[in-house]
């Protein structure tokens, strides 16, 4: 089961200069002057989009290895700690980004638990003036015991990965035993006061699809939110192909069949489709990137752990922001890079056909950022 903690000096060795940057920029916003071909300084893309959430990963390492995540355990390739950015660098790249608008911060992994010391990291990202929430999405092995600090360092919500509700079947979808800490983890979340608190369960076409309406009973009973994601292929076994998916309508058509829904529709830029149980508890979402692709208002942009900013999902340039921050790179600098590659961002999956008779992906999803 690999490893419970994350062995990177999570403050690291900061260069003065850097060290009155990240004094300067918490709780005040950045002044840049214009650069480039934009001269608003804001993260829009060709297509007109503005990103508005940043995902940041802070290890590409998990103790799980859930299938349509990760390679088999013995072909994985961790990301050497070295290059792992520290939270003075993180904290670094996020205010500036915050500075160009960036509003929305989710912390992923990997496990982002396996972190040492991610309450600080929180309260810093917190403290950065224009970042109105902080959210984290976690298999839940470390909830049981972290909730309470983490609510206490300023995270608002919580997702937890909850794939199936059978100890077998959880156990060989994610590759550990690990379901009734996980489910301790949510109830934990919940006293914490982690507000939302979801479950994020993706549907795979004979591994969980017959738990869906069991899934949304377990959620309906503690009033909390369910999305159903459609499997993407982004796993590290190449197991994925479109027979695997279950799509977005035919999870709709056989919930409603048991559950009175109200459909509340797609908030814009958001990734679910909402629908609302009449009798008020909880609600259903679904993510459903290869039957119904949301990018034309997409507006999310990925920090990898190793520095890397990544304007889409299924992009295969990958932006170094590390090599500037490391080598004495100004803020002006940084904010340059960062407006160029999200002006580069792809038009999205839904314009990438190819992608369903498979494609030569640089990274598992463990790698990129959930």
């Amino acid at each position: 089961m690999g490893p419970t903690h994350f062995g990177v000096d999570s403050h690291g060795i900061a260069s003065p200069a850097d060290r009155m940057f990240l004094l300067r920029t918490r709780g005040s916003r950045l002044s840049l002057p214009d650069s480039g071909n934009q001269t608003d300084r804001v993260l829009r893309d060709r297509k007109g989009r503005i990103a508005r959430k940043l995902r940041v990963s802070v290890t590409d390492r998990c103790n799980f290895a859930c299938l349509f995540c990760m390679p088999e355990k013995d072909k994985i390739s961790w990301i050497a700690q070295e290059q792992i950015l520290n939270f003075d660098e993180i904290e670094k790249v996020v205010s500036v980004l915050a500075s160009l608008g960036i509003e929305k911060v989710r912390i992923t992994g990997g496990e982002p638990l396996l972190r040492r010391d991610l309450e600080d990291l929180i309260q810093r990202i917190v403290s950065i003036r224009g970042i109105r929430s902080v959210d984290m999405t976690t298999n839940g092995w470390h909830l049981e015991r972290k909730a309470l600090a983490l609510r206490r360092a300023g995270l608002r919500g919580v997702t937890v990965s909850l794939h199936s509700l059978r100890s077998d079947r959880f156990a060989k979808i994610s590759g550990v035993d690990a379901l009734p800490r996980v489910l301790k983890g949510i109830e934990k979340a919940l006293d914490a006061g982690l507000n939302p608190v979801k479950i994020n369960s993706v549907a795979i076409r004979g591994y969980n699809d017959d738990e869906i309406l069991d899934l949304i009973e377990y959620a309906r009973e503690r009033r909390i939110s369910i999305r159903f994601i459609e499997f993407m292929p982004l796993d590290g076994l190449g197991m994925w192909n479109y027979d695997r998916v279950v799509p977005g309508k035919e999870i709709i058509d056989a919930v409603s069949r048991r559950y009175p829904l109200e459909a509340r529709g797609r908030g814009t830029s958001e990734t679910s489709s909402l629908w609302r149980f009449k009798d008020g508890r909880g609600d259903l979402g679904l993510i459903t990137p290869m039957s119904e692709p949301f990018c034309d208002d997409c507006d999310r942009v990925r920090l990898t752990a190793d520095g890397k900013l990544l304007s889409c999902l299924f992009d295969t340039e990958y932006h170094d922001l590390r090599h500037i921050v490391r080598n004495g790179g100004t803020e002006n600098e940084l904010a340059d890079t960062i407006l160029k590659a999200v002006w580069k961002k792809p038009d999205g999956v839904g314009y990438m056909p190819w992608i369903k008779d498979g494609w030569a992906k640089p990274r598992n999803m463990n790698a990129i950022g959930g």
